[in-house]
């Protein structure tokens, strides 16, 4: 599921939720909301993550685990 990759991604790269927020002009209480699922990520905070992390779009949907961008 989207919410749980968005979370082990900031976890993997040791960032926390307000960093991420600031990175994404967000209040950290939105981005919590991604990140628990109560809320779903916009297609621009997805491809943001992506480009941030150096993954693909798809493995950020959790469509593949191939983290790598074609």
């Amino acid at each position: 599921m989207e919410f749980r990759r968005i979370r082990d991604l900031r976890e993997d790269h040791d960032k926390s939720q307000k960093a991420m927020a600031d990175y994404l002009h967000l209040h950290r209480n939105v981005y919590h909301r991604y990140e628990s699922g109560e809320r779903e990520a916009p297609s621009w905070v997805v491809i943001k993550l992506a480009e941030y992390y150096n993954v693909s779009t798809d493995y950020v949907f959790g469509l593949t685990d191939n983290p790598s961008r074609k």
